[in-house]
């Protein structure tokens, strides 16, 4: 049976099938990469730190060929994916930079004699569950901050990405990782509970769906093995002042858009306060409109297909269902294929279906508040907690907003401005872990104790 495949989302096209792993190249990878986990873990981190900063060479090296197996594989305008593998170099590069600081002992005060440190040492081999949207960047703050600790990975990229996973694990060998220290796997669901499930394997971490989160978490917690999720998300972003409102509009545009609007913590939900709600709108819904989905290979593509022709009719069902409980369609809401035109909804209530999901490609709700604490209050009113974003010319206003709002992130006055420093997670069903930043390093390490007399 063949699940993994190249299938253009331009075109509908397959380009390419890939066979997944019998069970035998399962238990061979899982060995694999316990096997280099001993070796990998004695080197020292000046060693790894060599290593790593040349996976993130080769990315750059290379980010051409990688950057055109994305835009095949899920349609991310070329521009943006040549990007993103630049981006995942940074990443990994960061890792490789601050691996003494990750890696250094942390004294602590005690009561009485003698001394105390905790120790950060690695648990061994890992598996990363990873999905379509960022086939680069989501492998990279995954994978280099694990490497740094001293742990492996086994990764199952998504069934849409296999050459991606091919590219990146002849990156992580021609680097120079031990045999085994990056082992990817063409693995079904079945296999990859397998592989949790196997005592050699000591955590799992997954970026995808609540339903993927829960399946895994699920099995993680039966074999008792720590998990990190990274889910879904329906940011908020928050507009309550502005001296620039073309700005914050252009703001909004760049947010919704970004990634074909496949971002999970891509703001979603435009709450405007109600003075500048109809300005807003309006200028919102007419620089959406004027950006038709094109082809990805075009330098200049700013909108791309939707990831496949099923993520399309998803969006197209959920818009449908919307304007059919009594959302108002104010521009968009049609398609070709998988391309998907920029959509704007409003009127939306609590009682329609689009209130609480998320809405994965080029489609955004504007909503109209009275005031700051209307405005938190709706941000609130989710199941996700993510990112947010609020525009504000309050500094007082942006602190108490920023105190308020349920989410693992808050970008005020600002979008898009991820960086590798910078630590990304959620919280609520939007997940239970963090990534990038120094604080990635911190999920899969033993901080172990070690008391001297």
């Amino acid at each position: 049976m063949i699940d993994y495949a190249v299938i253009n989302p331009a075109t509908g096209e397959t380009l390419a099938t890939y066979d997944t792993f019998t069970d035998a190249q399962v238990e061979d990878a899982i060995a694999r990469a316990a096997s280099a986990a001993t070796t990998w873990a004695a080197t020292s981190p000046a060693e790894r730190a060599t290593v790593i900063r040349r996976i993130a060479e080769l990315h750059r090296e290379r980010k051409d060929e990688l950057g055109a197996i994305i835009v095949r594989e899920m349609g991310k305008p070329i521009a943006a994916a040549v990007g993103e593998v630049e981006f995942a170099a940074d990443i990994i590069e960061f890792y490789a930079d601050n691996i003494e600081k990750i890696t250094a002992d942390q004294p602590l005060d005690i009561v009485g004699d003698g001394t105390a440190v905790v120790r950060r040492a690695p648990l061994g081999a890992l598996l990363g569950i990873m999905p379509w949207n960022f086939p680069a960047y989501q492998v990279a703050r995954f994978a280099a901050p694990n490497l740094a600790i001293g742990n492996t990975i086994i990764l199952k990229h998504a069934p849409q990405c296999p050459e991606s996973a091919a590219a990146i694990e002849a990156i992580y060998r021609d680097a120079g990782l031990p045999a085994g220290g990056y082992v990817n796997v063409y693995a079904t669901n079945e296999q990859a509970a397998t592989i949790i499930a196997d005592p050699r394997v000591h955590g799992v971490s997954v970026t995808g769906s609540e339903r993927a989160g829960a399946a895994v978490a699920e099995v993680a917690g039966r074999n008792l093995k720590k998990v990190a999720l990274e889910l879904g998300g329906s940011d908020p972003f928050i507009v309550l002042s502005t001296d620039d409102l073309d700005a914050v509009v252009q703001n909004a545009v760049d947010a919704r858009l970004d990634n074909n609007g496949q971002s999970c913590n891509g703001a979603k939900r435009f709450i405007v306060v109600d003075g500048l709600y109809e300005e807003f709108t309006s200028k919102f819904v007419a620089s959406l409109a004027a950006v038709s989905a094109e082809d990805p290979t075009q330098e200049d593509t700013v909108l791309g297909p939707l990831s496949s022709l099923a993520a399309a009719e998803r969006l197209q069902e959920q818009v449908d269902t919307a304007v059919s409980q009594g959302a108002t369609l104010l521009t968009g809401g049609t398609r070709e294929g998988a391309f998907f035109a920029p959509t704007v909804l409003a009127d939306v209530t609590p009682a329609m279906d689009v209130y609480r999901e998320e809405l994965f490609g080029p489609a955004a709700v504007v909503y109209r508040v009275a005031d700051e604490d209307a405005a938190v209050a709706l941000a609130n009113d989710t199941s996700f907690g993510l990112g947010s974003y609020v525009f504000t010319t309050d500094a007082e206003q942006a602190e108490r907003v920023a105190n308020g709002i349920e989410a693992g992130m808050v970008y005020v006055n600002l979008v898009l401005a991820d960086s590798p420093e910078l630590p990304f997670g959620g919280v609520k069903r939007s997940g239970t872990s963090r990534e990038l930043g120094l604080l990635a390093a911190d999920e899969f390490v033993n901080k172990k104790l070690i008391r001297k007399g």
